[in-house]
């Protein structure tokens, strides 16, 4: 499961969601999961089963760990059936992580070049 976020999430809470993120886009199958419900909206399992040459089984295995890693939330509907939407705050955290880290790298290596040109 995912931290919890605070309105000012800490560099660790930060750091925690974007691993998440990265180990659930790490996956072929899982990136095509998330296109196919950014590209077509929310969708069961079996919707997602008809669209993709993915089985059902290994659907519903990918949608755990993007719904754990809050990539995607189960909206229950009638008769069981549980459809899952897109939830881009996790992406959204996992940006902000690699941007503050970029900025750590920035601030390091102006530091070595005035270093090194003096």
């Amino acid at each position: 499961m995912q931290p919890e976020m605070t309105q000012d999430p800490s560099r660790a809470d930060m750091e925690a969601v974007a691993e998440q993120v990265f180990v659930a886009l790490a996956d072929p199958s899982r990136r095509s999961i998330l296109a196919a419900l950014a590209s077509g909206g929310p969708a069961t399992a079996t919707d997602l089963a008809n669209r993709l040459p993915i089985t059902r089984q290994a659907i519903a295995k990918h949608l755990t760990l993007l719904t754990d890693a809050g990539l995607v939330t189960p909206e229950h509907g009638e008769r069981r059936r549980v459809r899952f939407r897109l939830h881009s705050a996790p992406m959204q955290v996992a940006q902000q992580f690699l941007a503050a880290m970029a900025r750590d790298w920035d601030s390091r290596l102006d530091a070595l070049k005035d270093h090194l040109e003096r």
